[in-house]
């Protein structure tokens, strides 16, 4: 059987695309794959940025392969590390994804989208949670949404499932950018390149302040901050790489990032 995640790597950036014909479903096998993936370019200290596509220019991903369901795949199966898309529950990833969605992105796949740091969106992308009109509910989506969306319209979309396309999500600040389906990969790219020339301690900070202070009153996370109660936080204020960037401010030039 041919692999459905492909990975591509240059320098420090992991390229993964979701290559599952005709739709890029998601079945437990592949998500078990994609699991060991990301588990992979977390733990990779070489690897600092990755990138999440999909295969051929129709479909990023329609969550899970309902196919595979009716044959026997249990929904609440064995998803593998990360739970489902090996993305959604994979404990300290540190690092930025970019998620480039070039086509329909529904159900699973959207909150797989969700999953990103950043998300880039081909001009005809299109969007839903049709799970209301399966009978069951878009789990990780009630989560996420309405903390990344007005709470009214994230409330609307979740008890309709209808889509919506790229512009509409863009005016939700759903995604951050829309580009032309020829510049999508090519702007995924640079806008890569550009974050693995970053401090990946500070992005590792960064990533773990916003996690832990998602539920947290204002001064109870800044208490854990000054207190130096995060383990990245910590790891950042004795690093090599903060001294890096004093030395490089005062000396007027470049620094030169070691992840140490």
């Amino acid at each position: 059987m041919t692999n459905p995640i492909k990975t591509r790597r240059d320098g420090a950036i992991l390229e993964v695309t979701l290559d599952r014909p005709k739709a890029n479903a998601i079945d437990l096998a592949t998500s078990r794959i994609m699991g060991e993936v990301f588990k992979t370019f977390r733990d990779d200290p070489d690897l600092r940025v990755t990138i999440l596509t999909g295969g051929g220019e129709k479909f990023f991903c329609p969550g899970w392969d309902l196919k595979a369901a009716a044959d026997g795949d249990e929904v609440d199966g064995d998803y593998g590390v990360g739970g489902f898309g090996g993305l959604q529950e994979l404990r300290d990833l540190n690092k930025p994804v970019i998620a480039a969605v070039n086509g329909i992105a529904c159900g699973g796949g959207l909150e797989l989208a969700l999953s990103a740091d950043m998300i880039l969106a081909a001009d005809h992308a299109s969007f839903a949670l049709p799970e209301i009109r399966s009978g069951t509910v878009a789990d990780a989506a009630s989560v996420k949404l309405p903390k990344r969306i007005p709470y009214h319209i994230a409330m609307e979309l979740l008890l309709t499932g209808r889509w919506f396309d790229a512009e509409e999500a863009h005016r939700w600040g759903l995604v951050n950018e829309i580009v032309a389906p020829e510049r999508l990969m090519d702007r995924a790219r640079e806008l890569a390149r550009l974050l693995a020339s970053g401090p990946p301690l500070v992005y590792a900070a960064i990533k773990e302040i916003v996690r832990d202070a998602e539920d947290t009153r204002f001064q109870d996370a800044m208490n854990r901050i000054t207190k130096r109660q995060l383990r990245t936080v910590d790891v950042l204020y004795d690093s090599e790489d903060q001294l890096e960037g004093a030395r490089a401010f005062a000396e007027k030039r470049d620094p030169v990032w070691k992840g140490k």
